[in-house]
């Protein structure tokens, strides 16, 4: 079981790595560039794919620590 955990751990790392930043030009929110801070981007294809699959391994993440 613990061996799972692990694999998952690393898992959930190397994804979340893999995600696009959502905060992108942080430095015009600093500064107050903010007409775009609340836009709505939707998600498609493999943005979507990585968002549910980092969902999917939190969620077994937080199972599996329950279950240790």
């Amino acid at each position: 079981m613990t061996t799972v955990l692990i694999i998952v751990s690393i898992l959930i790392i190397g994804i979340v790595l893999l995600q696009s930043g959502k905060a992108e030009g942080a430095s015009s929110i600093i500064t107050g560039g903010n007409e775009d801070l609340f836009k709505n981007r939707k998600e498609r294809g493999g943005e979507l794919f990585i968002t549910y699959t980092t969902i999917v391994l939190g969620v077994a993440f937080f199972v599996l620590c329950i279950i240790l």
